[in-house]
Parts: C-alpha cells; structure tokens; sequence
C-alpha cells in the first residue's frame, strides 16, 4: 500500500499527446493513484476558467433566490434527479442527520435517436435565469468529453481495449450537481453529527470536480488518517466511484472522502461546488471483471446492472 500525502497531479496531454511513452506513463501513475487514494488532480481537462466562473456566478446567483422561487423547481416525484433538491433533503449511507446542503441537478440531453431517451426526464432550468442552463449543459458537455479521456486511460490500465467504455457511457445517466452549503448562523441548534457532507463514496464511475469556492473536502486515506483535496486553479480532481470500484472487484478504489464544517466563525458563510458525476447507461453489466478476479482477490459482489445498482443506492441516501 502506498500512502500519498497530497492528491497526485497528473498532466491529461500527456494520454492525449500522440507519444506512446507519455501516454503509457500517464496510464501507469493514474492505475497506481487510483489502487490506492483513489483520486488525482488533472490539469489540461479542457474546461477553460471562463466557462466555470460564468457557471459558479449564476449558481451563486439561483441559490440566493427566495425558498420560494428555488422551490418551483423541486419535483419530489423525480426522486432528485433533475432540478432543484432542498435544504438537508440527502443523506449518506449509514449517516443519521442529512448533510448541510442545498443543490441543483442536470442531467443527460439525449440528442439522437437512442430509445434510452425514455429513461430520462427532462432537465428542468429556472426561468429567472436562463444563463444558468446555458452554462450548466456547456460544462456538461465539456467534462462528460474529459471523462471519456479518463475512461480511456483506465481502461488501458486495466488491460482492456481503450473504448471498452465508450459504448456504455454514450448518452450516459449523467449528473452535473452544482451544490450551495449555505451558512449556519447559530450552529448551537445543529445535531451533534451535522456536517456539510458525511463521509461517503461516489455511487458511479468517476467524478470530475472543478474548484470549489473554498477549503473543506478531505479523503481518508488507506491507513485511517483523513488528508485534505487540493487542487491549482488550473486543475480538476477526479476520483473513481463505487460502479468503477465493484467492476474491478476492488481492484481500483472508490475512497471515502468528505466536506468538513467550516471554524465556527466561519460557519455563517456559504460554500460551493459543482461536481460531475459520470454514469454509464442503466443496462450496463457492472459484473466483476475476469481478469480482475483470481485467488488472492476473490469475487467479492455479485452481478448487478448499473440501473439497479443506483436504484438500491438512491433509495439509501433520499430515503425513497
């Protein structure tokens, strides 16, 4: 086990240069993070500061919109996965009190003629603001492409064909979450165990995370000690999520990360962040890998869709 001190950085033109050595070395240091923190900083993703400083200003701008507006763009019978989801509405696995946030989802645009259209609703934008849709579908669009990269390169690693991935992520279930942690004024009232976001794992195949507006999130390393996500301004973190981690049978690791309060002085102020969560298609066969089984590393899940999967997961953290 190799225990890291920061989040390794890794330079995505290296997979993308064209030089055989560079792309093979890129391979090889994102296997050996991703076996052990389970996350890597990358630089060179593709998503220039424009398009997320635009994006961060118009969320910062919904979320500070009357409860009243917000709350036109919560539909309960979606189950959270488009729109507007309210104040301490999502819980982690295993955690009691849900975290201290507020957040609003979009979610896959099918543009071709695939019938998997039917499984997705349709992306709900509020009418206040239309530039909020416009950019949100920009940065989706955007790291969805970047994540394909990834994909590529973990394939690789794996000793797969490069687009093994390519047919299960087109027109994907996708999510892009941008998420308000809104100030506490009198953090006496909260419960004992309230936190931003409890410790947790992703439930899909990789997550891309551009910057968030401040300090907070934090991994748990392999030998129990919780070290905190930095990344430069020109980089994202990407971390493997729990599809990928029970399709390698363990092999890679989803790893247990958190958003920590903020001092008490400083709980009277507003966090954000907007992360991408990358989903292939619900008929996606995540059975354990074969060559990722063998006698020191046992099968240890069975098999399982990637739809039913989320389904059993979203049942756990919105208490469906």
């Amino acid at each position: 086990m190799e225990l890291y001190d920061a989040v390794p950085s890794l330079d995505l033109a290296d997979f993308t240069s064209g030089n055989p050595a560079r792309k093979h070395q890129f391979v090889q240091e994102l296997g050996r993070a991703y076996q052990n923190i389970g996350f890597v900083a990358i630089k060179n993703h593709g998503l220039n500061d424009e398009l997320q400083n635009q994006l961060y200003d118009w969320v910062k701008r919904f979320f500070t919109l009357d409860d009243s507006i917000k709350q036109k763009y919560e539909i309960p019978e979606l189950r959270g996965q488009r729109g507007y989801i309210g104040r301490m509405k999502e819980q982690a696995k295993d955690h009691k009190t849900p975290d201290l946030k507020e957040h609003y989802h979009v979610g896959q645009t099918v543009t071709d003629s695939d019938p998997i259209k039917a499984e997705y609703p349709d992306n709900i934008f509020p009418a206040e603001m239309p530039e909020f849709g416009k950019y949100a579908v920009e940065a989706y669009r955007t790291l969805e492409n970047t994540g394909r990269t990834m994909l590529k390169a973990i394939s690789l690693f794996l000793g797969l064909d490069e687009n093994y991935f390519e047919d299960k992520v087109h027109n994907g279930n996708s999510i892009l979450r941008a998420i308000h942690y809104f100030p506490i004024q009198n953090p006496d009232i909260l419960p004992p165990d309230a936190v931003r976001a409890a410790a947790h794992g992703d439930i899909n195949l990789i997550t891309l995370l551009m910057g968030a507006s401040s300090e907070g999130l934090q991994v748990l390393r392999r030998d129990g000690v919780w070290i905190p996500i930095t990344a430069l301004p020109n980089q994202i973190v990407v971390n493997v999520g729990d599809m990928i981690e029970r399709h390698t049978n363990n092999v890679l690791k989803s790893t247990i990360h958190r958003v920590v309060n903020p001092p008490r002085e400083k709980m009277n102020t507003s966090r954000y962040s907007i992360p991408f969560f990358m989903h292939p298609r619900s008929d996606m066969d995540l059975s354990c890998l074969p060559n990722c089984i063998s006698s020191e590393n046992p099968k240890h899940y069975p098999d399982i869709s990637a739809g039913a999967f989320l389904d059993e997961r979203l049942a756990q953290i919105f208490k469906k």
